[in-house]
């Protein structure tokens, strides 16, 4: 009897179960709580977005088809006009070619960031004092970049006193001409935006894993072999970050020219003409015109740029 019991137990016990009853749906307020939650924390950032950043946007493009002075309640419609005088006029358009001096200088920048970072993502003596030293200068405002970049290229200036230093005197006006000037800019704003591109290179290169050195290291590999192979495929993406910072940034140089030279000796950029167009001329449909040109030409380069190097996700770490 008592097997008999043990027997029809064990059979209980190891007989399958049957399907699990389906949980009761929550309830409705609960439901709507759920998908109405996540909208509610991006109100906030959604409705200044718009504010500050589409409408205003929106608005400048509505500006752009009138003659509007900036102070005048009264606004006409001129349809494209702006935009033709814009590029009819030689001396509105031609200050596009300063902005290649500030690319030039942007190749320049990126290659000694990576570089400097490359070299400084290794053991070496005192490199965080170095990363410091590169760094810092992004850190300094702009303003007194300028004021300070401004007496170091005046006649007589710290350049000339270091260059006599050394036996070389000159009365080289360096901020005199347009070409030593537009040099003299692009210098400064090189080194003024070295530390940013210097850090996100550092960054990227340093979510490698280490693994990688390592085995590359055991396969004899050397540091030119181990940046070819290991780095520059891993850190593709904020290449090509930087790559559109500086181009946009070329495009939009303002605060250092405008400081140590107010646009004078053939040193003006699209923006600072677009500033001048505003609020010195009063033309603030015309500067409208051209914020949008800049705006468009900007993201015509960045969508050529992602076209022609293409950020998929299968070739950034292929060697993983």
């Amino acid at each position: 009897m008592t097997d008999t019991t043990q027997q029809a137990a064990h059979r209980d016990i190891t007989a399958p179960a049957g399907p699990a009853p389906a949980p009761e749906p929550a309830p409705r307020r609960v439901r709507v709580w759920r998908t109405v939650t996540p909208w509610l924390f991006l109100l906030a950032p959604l409705a200044l977005l718009i504010t500050f950043t589409y409408a205003p946007i929106a608005n400048m493009v509505a500006y752009s088809f009138t003659d509007w002075d900036g102070v005048s309640p009264e606004l006409h419609y001129t349809g494209t006009g702006n935009y033709t005088e814009l590029f009819t006029r030689p001396d509105l358009f031609e200050v596009f070619f300063v902005s290649g001096y500030y690319l030039a200088a942007s190749a320049v920048q990126i290659v000694a960031a990576l570089y400097f970072a490359t070299v400084l993502s290794f053991d070496v003596r005192f490199r965080n004092f170095f990363k410091g030293v590169l760094f810092f200068p992004y850190l300094i405002n702009g303003v007194a970049i300028g004021f300070v970049f401004l007496y170091f290229f005046q006649d007589g200036g710290t350049l000339d006193s270091a260059l006599s230093l050394f036996g070389v005197h000159t009365h080289h006006a360096w901020l005199g001409t347009p070409v030593s000037a537009n040099l003299s800019l692009a210098g400064v704003s090189v080194w003024r935006y070295l530390g940013l591109n210097f850090v996100l290179f550092l960054g990227a290169i340093q979510s490698i894993p280490g693994e990688l050195y390592e085995a590359a290291e055991l396969d004899g590999a050397n540091r030119w072999q181990q940046f070819r192979h290991i780095i520059a495929p891993g850190i593709k993406p904020v290449v090509t970050l930087t790559v559109i910072l500086s181009v946009s940034g070329s495009l939009s140089a303002f605060d250092i020219p405008y400081i140590m030279t107010g646009g004078a000796t053939g040193t003006e950029t699209f923006v600072i003409q677009t500033v001048k167009l505003a609020f010195q001329f009063n033309k603030t449909g015309l500067a409208s015109a051209a914020a949008v040109v800049l705006l468009l030409i900007v993201l015509a380069v960045t969508w050529l740029q992602r076209r022609l190097v293409p950020d998929s996700a299968d070739n950034r770490m292929d060697l993983v």
